[in-house]
């Protein structure tokens, strides 16, 4: 198939500024009408997890210690590996997508969903075995035996959420992104209803809210894919189950492993953090703090990762359709965006620091200390946000991300031992 290649962009001296702002603005302009809908319908999706132990919260100690916990060994342990390997639909949806091969992103999306469900197993049952293998790290009993508890009844939602972040690929990288913000909202709107009942009126406790997680993440997978089969927008790049899905599965792990990789060195060195605050002298109060910590950062960083997802996608697209030069100036922009979000999600954390810990527990002890690690949290955001926009644009420059995981990784690492070592040292002074 023949590619159009565009006009090279202005880059000779002779080029005017007023044109170079103009470059900058019109795609500033398209990566924002692209971020929104990506970023809100990410908010809503971290929203489920956020909602869950916030109800759980309510409970308890011991139940917010043993959901964080849950929630964190969930995260190392399955959904880091899900949504890295799913990552691997932008590269190869966004490049078949800007060189018009539509029919491909179906095929693409059937096999990834074929070998996340065939992951799923495995992890399945490491979770089915969460509170002996806590107890075997040295966790507290009691915070392993309800993290056990929450994940057994959370087993489900493992396949779900692979399936869920395949359609959610499938469609950002053919620019459909409005639908994924319809459904992530209507999903989070009934996960609080769910979680309610569940937990309270059903008097489930933490069952329940692990069972609405496993329901929601169905609700919106199913929503979506309803769409995808009977929307015009996808009748070209959805026709119907083939079985092209089944062949050229090693060739997808090729990209997808990387990617998984890349994503769980990301989430690892957060994750990690709450399994350690369960060694520390007062393990449900530093586990219950050091996960809304990391649950805040979840939030705020649901705003770069939209970026993220939005860079991914630009550069796809213009390297699939043969435009190079438009990608690198796709990628100085995201860069800029990344720095002014940064920043203003920065100071937010600082003005809301004294309140935000009654979102999550009445516990004074929980709330003081949160008010504390806000204000380390939020110069990190910057950074993390840069992170975030950096590995969006070198997913599709796959010889470039092993060199720049392992140094950004490095600086991440480094950075959440700092912040653990603090919660360490704040935590005994309640002694």
């Amino acid at each position: 198939m023949e590619v159009t290649m565009e006009p090279p962009l202005p880059c000779s001296p002779s080029a005017t500024e007023g044109t170079a702002l103009l470059q900058v603005t019109r795609e500033a302009k398209k990566q924002v009408r692209l971020a929104v809908p990506l970023v809100v319908g990410c908010l809503l999706q971290n929203v489920i997890q956020m909602i869950s132990v916030m109800f759980v919260g309510h409970l308890g100690e011991l139940a917010l210690a043993s959901a964080s916990m849950a929630s964190s060994f969930a995260i190392v342990t399955g959904f880091s590996f899900l949504t890295g390997m799913s990552c691997s639909l932008e590269t190869l949806c966004g490049q078949a997508f800007g060189a018009n091969q539509d029919r491909m992103l179906g095929v693409y999306k059937q096999r990834a969903m074929l070998v996340l469900s065939l992951v799923s197993l495995p992890i399945a049952a490491v979770w089915a075995n969460t509170r002996w293998i806590l107890l075997r790290l040295g966790q507290d009993p009691e915070i392993a035996a309800g993290a056990g508890l929450y994940l057994r009844w959370m087993l489900p939602a493992l396949f779900f959420y692979g399936w869920l972040q395949c359609h959610v690929r499938f469609l950002q990288t053919q620019r459909i992104v409005v639908p994924v913000m319809v459904s992530s909202g209507v999903t989070a709107a009934n996960h609080a209803l769910v979680c309610w009942a569940l937990v309270y009126k059903l008097d489930m406790g933490i069952k329940g809210a692990a069972l609405a997680n496993a329901i929601s993440y169905l609700t919106n997978v199913s929503i979506l894919a309803l769409y995808v089969r009977i929307s015009p927008s996808c009748k070209d790049t959805w026709t119907g189950f083939s079985c092209e899905a089944f062949h050229g599965i090693p060739t997808f792990l090729k990209l997808a492993v990387p990617s998984a990789v890349m994503v769980c060195m990301e989430w690892w060195s957060f994750e990690v953090m709450v399994l350690l605050a369960g060694l520390l002298p007062n393990p449900k109060l530093s586990t219950a703090v050091l996960s809304i910590c990391l649950n805040t950062n979840s939030l705020v960083c649901t705003v770069p990762n939209g970026l993220s997802s939005t860079i991914s996608t630009r550069v796809s697209n213009e390297l699939g359709a043969g435009r190079p030069r438009a990608a690198l100036l796709a990628a100085r922009v995201v860069i800029l965006l990344a720095f002014l979000v940064g920043t203003s999600e920065g100071l937010l954390l600082i003005l809301v620091r004294n309140l935000w810990g009654h979102a999550y527990s009445k516990d004074q002890d929980v709330v003081a200390l949160v008010a504390t690690m806000m204000l380390i949290l939020a110069p990190s955001v910057l950074f993390d946000g840069l992170q975030y926009v950096l590995s969006g644009t070198y997913t599709d420059h796959m010889h470039m991300i092993y060199s720049w995981e392992i140094q950004v990784d490095s600086i991440n690492s480094s950075k959440q031992f700092r912040l653990w070592v603090i919660v360490k040292s704040k935590s005994w002074s309640y002694y």
